[in-house]
């Protein structure tokens, strides 16, 4: 049968092959147009077409020094006019054909003394946390070639070792297990990879060229490999309050806190190995000094004390060999801060400064009274958050001062007893809900001693 490269104004076919010659892929660096691959050498004859019939055509042989110690071809026929060729071929070695003052490059390997057996895999020692060490038992001769200046290659033969091992999934947040393909170039009878992070067996097979030719693949594969080797991965997970009036970190900030009391949740995900884990809470970033341990993949901590603190986790296998260590958080946790404004506008702009609310930063415990002129209570709360609308049993209460008296804890420990004024200054709509009129209530609350005459 024949086996042709692409059409092209050159072209080289073999006859007498069983098999295709596999056409491998070459560098443009090694001078040479074909690396052809033949089953078999055995019997074969190669033909060139010139591109011009009437060009006389010379063939040219050369070994492993290059192409300028290539030697004139004898036996070469011209079969039809443009067509010559040489019957039998010899293999492992360069051919060049001169065509006037072009030259066509090729070198021919022959497979059938470089055929691979692949018996067994086994595993090297054990011990490396990062990689896999497998001994091929087997045997198989590099496909060796050489560019026209005479420097030595080899091709690729492109073995596929697979195996299991687990990826992490953004989507899903867990370890998938899914299935790795690592091409070996060549037989080597140690192979090194990534260690997989889960028991599983490795199948080497190949190569490329048996696949080419549709023929059984050679094939070894190993026992069970038990994993020794350890991946985390953790996240820091701030629950986030969206109060108008505490003061926040400022925007784009990466650092976890703030104003506190601030609650995060540490999750860690953990590969097959991981038999020992710990979550560690120290106030050094050394972690000399740890504050808190906890034998947990998931904590909820709430920070309610300023300061920095450090937090990170650690993982390891059952006999100590192999360890992950996750980044280390940096939570900072601000002084407190606590302001009172003394005028607001409730009732004028529906939206816009018709709470009365302090301003404030880690603030862990709070009581606020306000009073009117006469001393009447007419708004309690408890919350930083919380505010006065400016109501009294209901109704917005009339223009003027009021009072109020806070009792306030920081979470750096300060203690806030504050009293001042509070100026609602004027109302300019209905909220009585009519028609017309002047823009004020016509029947505010007006809160008074309840003892005046």
């Amino acid at each position: 049968m024949l086996a042709a490269t692409a059409a092209s104004a050159q072209e080289v076919l073999f006859s007498g092959n069983m098999m295709d010659a596999y056409d491998a892929p070459v560098a443009a660096n090694t001078g040479l147009n074909h690396l052809y691959v033949l089953n078999s050498a055995e019997g074969v004859a190669m033909s060139y077409i010139a591109a011009d019939p009437n060009e006389t055509v010379t063939w040219y042989r050369f070994d492993a020094r290059g192409g300028a110690y290539a030697e004139e071809v004898t036996g070469v026929e011209q079969v039809e006019p443009g067509v010559t060729m040489l019957n039998p071929i010899k293999a492992d070695c360069g051919y060049y054909v001169e065509e006037g003052t072009n030259r066509y490059y090729l070198w021919i390997a022959d497979y059938s003394k470089c055929v691979m057996s692949l018996n067994a895999l086994t595993f090297g020692e054990m011990g490396d946390c990062g990689t896999a060490t497998l001994q091929l038992d087997g045997t198989g001769e590099d496909i060796v070639y050489y560019t026209i200046n005479g420097v030595r290659r080899v091709l690729d033969r492109g073995l596929k070792l697979t195996y299991h091992s687990l990826e992490w999934n953004e989507e899903e947040e867990r370890w998938a297990d899914t299935e790795v393909t690592e091409t070996i170039d060549n037989f080597k009878n140690t192979i090194v990879v990534p260690a997989p992070l889960c028991n599983t067996t490795f199948t080497l097979a190949g190569d490329d060229l048996l696949t080419f030719w549709n023929l059984p693949q050679q094939r070894a594969e190993s026992d069970v490999y038990q994993t020794i080797a350890v991946d985390i991965k953790t996240f820091a997970i701030q629950e986030e309050r969206n109060n108008d009036n505490e003061q926040k970190r400022p925007d784009g900030s990466s650092t976890l806190g703030g104003s506190a009391p601030v609650t995060i949740t540490f999750k860690a995900y953990c590969t097959d190995a991981v038999v020992y884990k710990e979550w560690q809470m120290s106030t050094d970033s050394e972690f000399q000094n740890l504050e808190l341990r906890l034998n947990t993949n998931e904590v909820e901590q709430t920070f309610d004390e300023s300061g920095i603190y450090y937090w990170r986790f650690l993982a390891g296998n059952a006999d100590g060999t192999c360890d992950a260590v996750s980044e280390t958080y940096t939570v900072e946790i601000g002084e407190s801060d606590l302001v009172c404004p003394n005028i607001f506008t409730p009732g004028t702009s529906e939206g816009a400064n018709d709470v009365w609310k302090v301003s404030y930063k880690s603030i862990v415990e709070f009581h606020c009274s306000i009073f009117s002129r006469y001393g009447v209570k007419v708004a309690e709360f408890n919350d930083p958050n919380g505010g006065w609308d400016g109501r009294y049993g209901g109704k917005l209460v009339k223009a003027g001062v009021y009072f109020y008296v806070i009792q306030a804890r920081g979470a750096d420990g300060k203690n806030y007893k504050l009293s001042g004024d509070i100026n609602i200054i004027r109302f300019k709509k209905n909220l009585a809900g009519g028609s017309g009129g002047s823009g004020e209530d016509p029947n505010p609350a007006d809160p008074v001693d309840p003892t005046a005459e």
